[in-house]
């Protein structure tokens, strides 16, 4: 993994067509309808999305990828429990500083792996509940953002259990989100400037925690008296 950025926006949704053991991981091979070899041309080096790990790509040809990945990212995502020839992933090529972003900010590094808990229609909706590690639950906000898989999404509702989605029909059609059954595991990742200010307040909590009265009485400050004058 490295520090390309993307947009939680989808571009395709190729096929697995090759997956083989590595001395440290595995090789992935994707087919897809993306033109990898277009004007603006993927290159071997260059960064992809594949269901929302951030992915670097060693062979590109034009309608094919393939990447290696490394124990790392076996070890965090849902990778090692879920992929196999003939499974659709989504692909996201790296965001370029004078692209649109429509979706929130990715950074393509799994925060933890969700299953799916259950699903229910609402006419052309779907809406579909999941678990999420601690760590993850703890930067979902209500209307807030997760990549799940890589999509960009906004959280309906959170809770200490769990969050939920709403799958709106154009993403219907342009993942494979809705084939997504209670059990079926995904790759999630946490809001990116939820995760810097946990960061900071993190910081901040552990730097005053040795502060006292007498500490600061020490220093040459007075403490207030009860009246507050």
């Amino acid at each position: 993994m490295n520090a390309s950025m993307f947009t939680g926006l989808i571009e395709d949704t190729g096929t697995v067509t090759g997956l083989q053991a590595r001395p440290a991981g595995q090789r992935l091979v994707v087919e897809t309808a993306l033109d990898l070899l277009a004007p603006s041309a993927t290159q071997v080096g260059d960064s992809l999305a594949v269901d929302g790990a951030c992915l670097t790509a060693v062979v590109v040809e034009a309608h094919r990828v393939a990447f290696d990945i490394g124990p790392e990212t076996l070890a965090v995502s849902a990778f090692a429990g879920k992929l196999h020839v003939g499974r659709r992933v989504h692909l996201e090529r790296a965001l370029r500083l004078c692209d649109r972003l429509g979706g929130h900010l990715v950074a393509g590094h799994v925060d933890g792996v969700g299953h799916v808990l259950s699903r229910r229609s609402d006419g052309d909706a779907r809406y579909l509940r999941f678990s999420a590690p601690k760590t993850v639950l703890d930067l979902c906000i209500f209307k807030g953002s997760i990549a799940i898989d890589g999509v960009s999404l906004t959280l309906n509702s959170v809770d200490d259990d769990g969050f939920e989605v709403c799958l709106v029909p154009h993403t219907l059609r342009h993942t494979h989100l809705n084939d997504l059954v209670p059990g079926d595991l995904v790759n999630l990742e946490s809001d990116l400037i939820g995760k810097y200010v946990q960061r900071l307040i993190t910081r901040s909590v552990v730097a005053t925690e040795g502060v006292t009265w007498e500490l600061l009485q020490k220093a040459g400050f007075d403490a207030p008296s009860r009246t507050g004058k």
